[in-house]
């Protein structure tokens, strides 16, 4: 009698559990009629202000969904190799360029191919050692490709997991990373709906630099000097251009010596600064960045301010600790502070004390978002991003900075968008079909069984009650493939059922009396039950791990369906019975 109370009382406080965990899902779907319900904006804006802390609560911690019910983005990220090959060039020329010109060729043809056997390729092609450009000149071949391969394979998994933090950080329900391929990540971000944030998110490569700003005499020398160049190719290819200033057409200098580039030349400025022949033409040493946050002129244009910063960077993000977004002195403008590791502090010490005077740029995957000029030593290895446009970018740069910076920018190849109403179109296809299956099961389950199919039933509705708390609990997204799994995990509960009732009707008809009959039957049908669910347990054990995106989500509710099966069959059910016998409410007529 004492195993019956407790076994009654562990249902009861795991079905309050199970109530409990899925309560927050029925506030956010009462809100959400709620809010919908208005007809004026107003009035909904009134109770949100009213109700905002229990709102955001339920919405956090309600059954989410995945990205094929609730709509949001799906993108493949290719980790570009061929850059991060560039970067690890400690010698770089004509040579070098046209060969890894052939390689960026080959790798758009060749779909998948190995970036650094198309490398190792082409500089065979050539009789070109590879110590010529990389690592030490003692070094071999066969020593060099080996390094490469290891930097390319690295850089793909640190991509993956840097991306996999900056979802993490932006606050994504179950997000899907994994990688594909030799140097591609897949991302599906359910319930995302600001799309341009988040390519900008993904694709930033948090690559943090502080530079000095060279005079605007020696960038307007600069100028004089390209632009002269290109007056001359120009009238070399065409004999009949008039145009005597082609770079100063697509850029504005002022009086104090300060140079912008319209929006419109923007695109065409970051091509003509990257090409070889224009470098050779800036002093030793130097780039030129523009901005990146724009100004708007008299006429209602939009500028981007242009600097001639030292190529060499003073200092590089590997050293911030710590980032926050927050707001300026002022409390209008955003601002990131940062904060710097105790190697980054005594360097940043040093390389402020010596520029006192100087503006020194903070410089963010190739634009300048600050140029402030040095009016102290600064010992506390702190400093600010300011120029940013809203607290939204504020935020985003905060995540990229603690997430760290990709080993090579990404670019996005693939991208699709899943609308909500699709998603609604599957919740409702979804759910008609569990409700129906779940629906033809009970009433079989009544005819065949009469009051032995209404316990199985009982089992059934906890059953599915366990799986969905159980999801919502620990934050797990409900997907398409997952309610399979739920429909699924239906029938064999009542396949457990049904072994256990025929093992009983089997007792009762060589003459047991009904408790006798319920605890053998329990007893002879346990071990093929508990083999079943085993079974299944592995199948989606393994179906999980080696699984991707849908395959993981139907897994996941089949093993969670299978150990609720277990618990259902084998403990509510007999418990039911013993109950009702106890009462004297049920007859071995009760089994049909």
């Amino acid at each position: 009698m004492k195993n019956i109370r407790f076994k009654s009382i562990l249902i009861v406080a795991l079905t309050v559990l199970a109530v409990w965990s899925l309560w927050p899902t029925y506030q956010d779907y009462s809100y959400s009629r709620k809010l919908s319900a208005f007809s004026a904006s107003e009035d909904s804006l009134a109770f949100v202000r009213e109700h905002r802390e229990a709102i955001e609560t339920a919405a956090q911690k309600s059954l989410k969904l995945g990205l094929d019910l609730e709509g949001g983005m799906y993108l493949v990220l290719e980790v570009d190799l061929v850059d991060l090959v560039k970067e690890r060039a400690w010698n770089r020329d004509g040579t070098f360029d046209d060969i890894m010109s052939e390689v960026q060729t080959a790798v758009k043809k060749g779909g998948n191919a190995r970036v650094i056997d198309l490398l190792v390729a082409e500089f065979g092609k050539r009789n070109i050692r590879l110590s010529r450009y990389f690592y030490d000149v003692r070094d071999s071949d066969e020593e060099i490709i080996r390094k490469l391969k290891k930097e390319a394979e690295d850089a793909v998994v640190r991509a993956k997991e840097i991306i996999r933090n900056r979802v993490d950080q932006y606050g994504v329900a179950e997000p899907v990373i994994q990688s594909q391929g030799l140097r591609r990540v897949i991302v599906a971000l359910p319930g995302v709906s600001d799309e341009e944030r988040v390519r900008k998110l993904l694709k930033g490569t948090a690559k943090l630099e502080f530079k000095l700003v060279r005079d605007n005499q020696n960038m307007l020398e600069a100028f004089e000097r390209i632009n002269d160049y290109l007056a001359e190719q120009e009238a070399g290819t065409d004999t009949t251009s008039t145009a005597k200033d082609p770079l100063y057409e697509n850029i504005s200098v002022m009086q104090n010596g300060m140079a912008y580039a319209p929006e419109y030349s923007r695109e065409y400025l970051g091509e003509l600064f990257a090409r070889e022949d224009i470098r050779q033409l800036l002093p030793k040493d130097t780039e030129i960045k523009l901005s990146a946050r724009s100004i708007e002129g008299q006429d209602g244009q939009t500028f981007y301010e242009m600097y001639l910063l030292k190529k060499t960077p003073e200092l590089t993000g590997g050293v911030i600790t710590e980032a926050k977004a927050t707001f300026g002195a002022s409390a209008l403008q955003p601002e990131v502070s940062m904060r710097m590791n105790s190697d980054g502090t005594a360097k940043w010490a040093r390389i402020t004390g010596a520029n006192i005077g100087r503006r020194i740029a903070i410089v963010l995957d190739g634009a300048v978002y600050s140029a402030p000029v040095v009016e102290s030593k600064i010992p506390g290895g702190s400093s600010v991003i300011n120029g940013i446009d809203s607290i939204e970018e504020a935020q985003d740069l905060e995540i990229v900075l603690k997430a760290g910076a990709l080993p090579a920018p990404v670019r996005i190849i693939e991208e699709r968008t899943v609308g909500p109403s699709l998603g609604a179109d599957y919740i409702r296809s979804g759910l008609m079909s569990a409700s129906w299956g779940l629906f033809i099961v009970a009433i079989f389950m009544v005819v065949y069984y009469r009051k032995a199919g209404i316990s199985a039933d009982i089992a059934l509705v906890l059953n599915i009650l366990f799986v969905l708390s159980v999801l919502a609990g620990f934050s797990a997204a409900l997907t398409l493939p997952g309610i399979a799994g739920i429909v699924l995990t239906i029938g064999m509960a009542v396949d457990a059922n049904v072994l256990i009732f025929e093992r009983i009707r089997e007792e009762i008809d060589e003459g047991k009396n009904l408790r006798s009959a319920v605890d053998t039957g329990y007893s002879k049908a346990f071990s093929a039950i508990v083999d079943a669910q085993i079974t299944t347990l592995g199948a989606g054990f393994l179906l999980y791990i080696y699984g991707i995106g849908p395959i993981q989500g139907f897994a996941l509710t089949l093993m969670i369906g299978t150990a609720a099966s277990l618990f259902t069959a084998l403990v509510i059910t007999k418990t039911i019975f013993n109950l009702l016998i106890g009462r004297n409410l049920m007859t071995a007529k009760s089994f049909g």
